[in-house]
């Protein structure tokens, strides 16, 4: 846990879960820049402020202080939005001090302030600022943050074309801010997403021309990675009733898979992003047989799913924290695994040979195989003993 100084407080943060492991702060110096330039030029004295894609409450939980019940969240990430409940509360907020959405949720009618951390994907980005929209007006403040990397010349380009006029700050400590002035003459046009597309002939695993569902976000949103071809190329089969997960399912695609040649399987998609979840849905709905049935559950992993309950799980773990790269997730996805999964359970896991999963499998689970690869992944498979 990190303290952030404003004008406004001083502020103890920390990512959620926490984990004493976990060596990164909840906050960058895009979320100090923005925080700054709201101090030096003051924010309207009254009317909602919307705050979009905070990835750890620290904007939120510094507006909230200074803003009591005119703040609003939208997050497609569970783990921000906890992060957020956990950080409001150390400062002795409650969640009732601001409003917390999720990026499936109806957004305000009316945004007197419009803060947006530019996401890591452009689509989501687009999506949101179509969604918000209707609901600015032509005093609203408009700005955005990110790290300099983060903002390209096609993120100035959505704001423009969908807000009004932008211009950029100058860079301070690697991050930049994004100034808009809202056009009400403007169209507003609806969202471009869910994008949709069938899988090609040549899918494996009975996959072959159904329609997968992509809402904005969601990784490849127009094509099978090859990383899910290769996987799916291996799924074990003869699952008959089990209990299958899975976990990190994006568009669920690999779930697809499992619920066409295995019908009998029992099904649970899970997802910390509320559009990977809706994405999974949909997909499943669209494309497996008629009357089939699923679970689907955005949360942190395998939380809240009882202990020694399931029989496979399905995993391809992200190695990405927004800009950071760490096994961290991986690891909780693992251990997490290894908790849900009944005495001879497996865990099988796709990733890009050179992070090393075998390593943490073999620490979580005491042993680790290999179930297939090629010259950049490779499939491994655990088991709870």
């Amino acid at each position: 846990m990190n303290r952030l100084t404003t004008s406004w407080g001083d502020y103890a943060l920390a990512r959620f879960p926490e984990d004493p492991r976990d060596r990164l702060r909840a906050w960058d110096a895009a979320d100090e820049y923005l925080l700054r330039h709201l101090q030096e030029a003051p924010l309207p004295g009254r009317g909602t402020v919307v705050v979009v894609g905070d990835r750890w409450g620290a904007l939120v939980t510094s507006l909230a202080r200074h803003r009591p019940g005119q703040v609003v969240q939208i997050t497609d990430s569970y783990l921000a939005r906890e992060a957020t409940r956990a950080n409001l509360a150390r400062t002795g907020l409650d969640e009732k001090s601001v409003r917390l959405l999720t990026t499936r949720d109806t957004p305000p009618e009316r945004v007197d302030v419009l803060l947006v951390r530019v996401p890591k994907s452009l689509a989501l980005l687009e999506d949101q600022l179509h969604r918000l929209a209707p609901a600015v007006h032509a005093g609203t403040l408009v700005a955005g943050t990110g790290m300099v990397k983060e903002i390209h010349t096609s993120t100035l380009a959505l704001f423009e074309r969908i807000i009004g006029p932008t211009r950029t700050s100058l860079a301070v400590r690697k991050a930049r801010l994004i100034h808009t002035t809202p056009d009400p003459a403007l169209p507003r046009t609806p969202s471009p997403w869910p994008h949709r597309y069938a899988l090609p002939g040549d899918a494996p695993a009975a996959v072959a021309g159904r329609t997968v569902v992509n809402h904005a976000g969601i990784f490849c949103a127009d094509r099978l990675d090859i990383g899910t071809r290769f996987f799916l190329q291996h799924l074990p089969r003869g699952l008959g009733g089990s209990r299958v997960v899975d976990l990190g399912c994006g568009n669920g695609v690999v779930g697809l898979a499992v619920a066409l040649t295995d019908p009998g399987a029992q099904l649970l998609f899970t997802d910390e992003s509320y559009q990977a979840v809706a994405s999974a849905e949909e997909t499943f709905r669209a494309g497996a047989a008629p009357g089939a049935e699923a679970e689907f559950l955005v949360g942190d992993g395998l939380t809240g799913v009882p202990a020694g309950s399931v029989d496979l799980v399905l995993n391809n773990p992200p190695f990405h924290s927004h800009q950071a790269t760490t096994d961290l997730t991986a690891r909780r996805m693992f251990s997490g695994a290894r908790r849900a999964l009944r005495s001879g359970g497996e865990l099988w896991v796709v990733g890009n040979r050179h992070l090393g999963y075998h390593v943490t499998l073999r620490r979580v689970f005491g042993n680790c195989e290999v179930v297939a690869s090629d010259p950049k992944f490779v499939i491994l498979r655990a088991v709870r003993t």
